[in-house]
């Protein structure tokens, strides 16, 4: 009897456990949450996070002598020509932000839509994405993992190879066209993307736009592959106005690094340099009125209050360069200002508040680009007017970060008028002007100051530098691939050169 009580009950409890198990495996599972993501979101963190870091400030800006800071410490770099590769890593915070935040996300979002035909435009964009970052990284660092960017979940590939930046180039001149080429208004155009809602003509003259500007990057190295990739951009269509720009918008949720760093701790350590007011001024440029800010009589970063801010550019005085924390304030009482804290700013209440859209490739770059490409007999096109068209949009560009940055259509007549593009200077004309348009652009405008050689600027004269030559050539790799990715890196650096400031990249040819 006890043997058929004990067979039943264990029945009974097997009956139930199996009850139990029933839906055990969903128990855990939240019935509303996505079990896939959509790549256009991953797409659009990557976009978002192309607006350019702090970092731009301590070297890119400083370097083109457009504004920078006397101060030493955590934001050294390009204003005493030194590298800054401490705990702080500056010269890595490009880096960082566009693998961790950018790269990982196109190469997965790639993956994701490659043999997806409904996705097809999802994924041409992301291709024409992926060579602008691409380009980004190679030009400030020199050769960058590429190839093998980006796949250490998906391949396990957590030490990836440097590839060369000619081979980089090779490849972003062949991506750019082929993905353009492949854009479909016929098939699904993804509107949620962020930066042009799936306008799909809007995405191919971006791709030209930014094969316009890699051919010209190849001017020195390879002037016949920098005329037919030139040609190839034109042919496919360019940007045709301001309303074309790439820039990331930014709101209160997404601010814009710079303008926040601005508005933060360091409110009162940067000053537009005395060279970019002082020419500015000297050709009556009426975007320093949109720029600039003074706080007449401020002794203090405390008294730089908005009852104290002159915007009218005729008082307006850039620090010079050379000095620091403690050489500054004997030359500020010589240039007779109460203190060092009395010198020009980047207004942080127009173009550099914390949701000012980061400008990332634009019309009017666009339009400068194609008229050193006429000057260079690469294309057709009367020098002049797309010298003027590119003068023109950058002044219509500042309104739209801004209302009170608007530069009036008279005063736009009035400096063309007075500053025409002068043929006998002409390279020096065109890239002076791409210097001004490109303004809070780091990595561009410090490219392409390397590229160009203009403006004509003196070095700067801070006695400190570590470097032997007059400008900054590249910033350093950071010092974490020296631990995490030791022999890759050091296999770039025995084919580039010195992981250095002086060192060049591919393009930069003397």
């Amino acid at each position: 009897m006890k043997k058929i009580t004990l067979t039943l009950g264990l029945f009974v409890l097997m009956g139930w456990m199996s009850s139990c198990e029933k839906g055990f495996d969903q128990l855990n599972v939240n019935p509303t949450a996505a079990t896939a993501l959509n790549p256009v979101f991953t797409f659009n963190n990557a976009i978002i996070n192309t607006s350019f870091p702090g970092s731009i400030i301590i070297f890119e800006e400083p370097i083109v002598q457009q504004m920078f800071s006397p101060n030493s410490g955590i934001i050294a770099g390009g204003n005493f020509n030194i590298d800054n590769r401490g705990s702080a890593g500056v010269n890595a915070q490009l880096w960082q932000r566009y693998y961790r935040d950018n790269m990982r996300y196109l190469v997965d979002g790639l993956a994701k839509t490659k043999t997806d035909a409904s996705r097809s435009n999802l994924y041409n964009m992301m291709r024409i994405w992926k060579a602008y970052v691409a380009m980004v990284l190679t030009d400030t660092y020199g050769d960058v993992p590429y190839t093998e960017a980006g796949l250490g979940y998906m391949g396990g590939n957590i030490t990836p190879k440097y590839d060369t930046q000619e081979s980089i180039y090779t490849d972003i001149l062949k991506e750019l066209p082929e993905a353009a080429t492949a854009l479909d208004a016929s098939k699904p155009t993804e509107a949620g993307e962020v930066m042009y809602g799936g306008d799909i003509t809007k995405w191919k003259k971006l791709a030209y736009s930014i094969l316009l500007r890699a051919g010209m990057r190849l001017s020195k190295v390879n002037p016949t592959l920098a005329q037919s990739t030139v040609q190839k951009a034109v042919a496919g269509g360019l940007m045709q106005s301001n309303a074309d720009n790439a820039a990331v918008r930014n709101n209160a949720n997404f601010q814009n690094t710079v303008g926040t760093t601005l508005n933060s701790t360091e409110a009162a350590n940067y000053y537009l340099t005395g060279y970019f007011v002082n020419y500015l001024k000297t050709t009556a440029d009426p975007r320093l009125a949109s720029i600039a800010v003074r706080y007449v009589g401020a002794k203090s970063g405390p008294e730089q209050t908005a009852a104290k801010a002159n915007r009218d550019p005729a008082v307006q005085i850039g620090m010079p360069l050379g000095y620091d924390n403690g050489t500054i304030p004997a030359r500020a009482l010589a240039d007779g200002l109460a203190s060092f804290y009395d010198y020009s700013q980047l207004d942080r209440t127009r173009l550099g508040k914390f949701d000012a859209p980061c400008f990332l490739v634009t019309y009017a770059q666009t339009q400068l680009l194609l008229a050193e490409a006429a000057q260079r007999g690469w294309t057709t096109g009367n020098v002049a007017d797309f010298y003027n068209a590119g003068v023109t949009a950058h002044m219509q560009q500042l309104a739209t970060v801004d209302a009170n940055a608007t530069v009036p259509a008279a005063a736009i007549t009035a400096y063309l008028q007075a500053n025409p593009y002068d043929a006998a200077k002409g390279l020096e004309s065109i890239n002076t002007q791409y210097w001004i348009a490109s303004f809070l652009n780091g990595p561009e405008v410090f490219a392409n100051f390397r590229r160009s050689g203009f403006p004509a600027l003196t070095p700067n004269p801070y006695p400190g530098k570590e470097i032997k030559g007059n400008f900054i050539n590249r910033l350093s790799y950071p010092d974490f691939e020296q631990s995490v990715n030791q022999a890759q890196r050091q296999a770039a650096v025995n084919r580039q050169g010195p992981d250095n400031l002086d060192t060049r990249v591919w393009w930069d040819k003397q």
